[in-house]
C-alpha cells in the first residue's frame, strides 16, 4: 500500500509539474489583475489533516507560503497584493493560539525590515485594521515595517490584521463627519454632500486601485467581511486547498480564469 501511495505521489507530481510549465506560457496571453486580495484559510484544518500536533505550527507554514506566492506575483506583474491575516472575529479564538498567531505575525513583521529581497524589490508594506487593539510589540513592529519600505512604490503589500470590513466602513464614515465637522458645516450639509467620493479617502485602501481579484483558499465560499467596500466589482475565486498547500498551479488558475471573464462593471 505504501509502494503504492508512493508511486501514485510521484505521478503527480510529474503531472503537476508539466501541467504548472503550461500554465506558465499560457500566462503571457492573460490579462493580469493589478491588485489582488487573498483570504488566508485553513492554516487550521491543514494542521489537523497534517498531523501537526499545534494548530499554530499550520499558521509558520502559511506564514512561509506566502514569501512564495509573494515571488509569482513579482513574476506576473501583480503590483499589489491585500492579504487577511488575522481578523477582529479571531481573537475570540483561544488564548494561547491568539498569542502564537500575534507572536508569528511580530516575527515576521520584524523579519521584514531585514529582509533583503523586500528592499530589493521595493515592497511597500502597510498595515490594515484597528492596530490599536494590537500588543504594543507588534504595533512597534508595524510601524518599523512601514518606516522601512514608506518611500517604496514598485510593489504593495497590504495586511490586514485586526482588521473587519463593517469596522473599516464605520471608521471611515467616522473620519469624514470628523473632517466636514472641522470645516464647520452642520448636520443637514454633512448629508447633502455624502457621496462615494467623500468615503473613499478614508478607508485603509486609500489613493489605491480596488482589488480586482479576491482569492479564498480552503473551500469557504464567502468574504466574511474582507474589503466589502473595495469589492463591489471585484472577481471572486474560491479555491479548495488549504493555504499552506496553495500550490503555484492554483494561484495561476485563479489568474487564468480572472483573464477569461467579462467585467461589465454593472453596465
Amino acid at each position: 500500500m505504501n509502494l503504492f501511495k508512493s508511486l501514485k505521489h510521484q505521478v503527480e507530481k510529474k503531472f503537476y509539474k508539466v501541467y504548472q510549465k503550461q500554465l506558465e506560457a499560457e500566462a503571457d496571453t492573460w490579462k493580469i489583475p493589478r491588485h489582488i486580495g487573498v483570504i488566508l484559510d485553513g492554516n487550521r484544518r491543514y494542521a489537523k489533516a497534517s498531523g501537526l500536533d499545534n494548530v499554530i505550527k499550520g499558521h509558520y507554514e502559511g506564514a512561509d507560503k506566502l514569501e512564495e506566492v509573494l515571488h509569482w506575483c513579482d513574476e506576473l506583474g501583480v503590483e499589489i497584493f491585500s492579504i487577511w491575516i488575522f481578523s477582529l472575529d479571531n481573537f475570540k479564538r483561544a488564548d494561547d493560539e491568539v498569542e502564537g498567531i500575534l507572536g508569528l505575525i511580530e516575527r515576521k513583521m520584524r523579519d521584514l525590515v531585514t529582509t533583503e529581497g523586500l528592499h530589493t524589490n521595493q515592497i511597500k508594506v502597510r498595515a490594515m485594521g484597528q492596530i490599536e487593539q494590537l500588543p504594543k510589540s507588534l504595533q512597534e513592529a508595524i510601524r518599523q515595517a512601514e518606516e522601512a519600505t514608506k518611500n517604496y512604490d514598485k510593489f504593495i503589500l497590504n495586511v490586514a490584521v485586526a482588521y473587519g470590513g463593517r469596522e473599516e466602513i464605520i471608521e471611515a464614515f467616522r473620519g469624514h463627519l470628523n473632517a466636514e465637522i472641522l470645516k464647520g458645516k452642520n448636520a443637514e450639509q454633512i448629508a447633502d454632500d455624502l457621496s462615494v467620493d467623500k468615503i473613499a479617502p478614508y478607508l485603509y485602501t486609500s489613493n489605491l486601485p480596488d482589488p480586482e481579484l479576491i482569492i479564498r483558499t480552503s473551500g469557504e465560499v464567502r468574504l466574511s467581511g474582507f474589503l466589502l467596500w473595495q469589492s463591489v466589482y471585484s472577481e471572486f475565486y474560491f479555491c479548495d486547498t488549504y493555504w499552506p498547500s496553495f500550490r503555484k498551479i492554483d494561484f495561476l488558475r485563479a489568474i487564468r480564469d480572472y483573464s477569461h471573464r467579462k467585467r461589465r462593471f454593472g453596465k
